[in-house]
């Protein structure tokens, strides 16, 4: 399960483990001006843990959730919108 929420700065998407024990705590998304915060709050510390991502990160992430085994570079997208590895 997930929700999507849209706030004044950001918009929040939490991912909310389902299914057979054991489970995982909720993670957190916010996408925002300065690029993507992801959390998690630590079942032993009960802290959150924090890891952000430049919009750069992430377009280079969503692009190796797709692809095989190796090393890519992103190329600046060709001017008529398509966008190759």
């Amino acid at each position: 399960m997930f929700t999507i929420e849209h706030q004044f700065d950001a918009t929040v998407v939490t991912l909310v483990d389902e299914g057979d024990a054991p489970l995982h705590e909720d993670i957190i998304i916010e996408n925002h001006d300065a690029g993507v915060t992801i959390s998690q709050v630590d079942p032993d510390t009960d802290e959150p843990q924090f890891v952000h991502f430049s919009p750069r990160q992430l377009q280079e992430l969503r692009a190796a959730l797709n692809l095989p085994e190796g090393i890519y570079r992103l190329r600046e997208k060709k001017p008529d919108g398509d966008q190759s590895i």
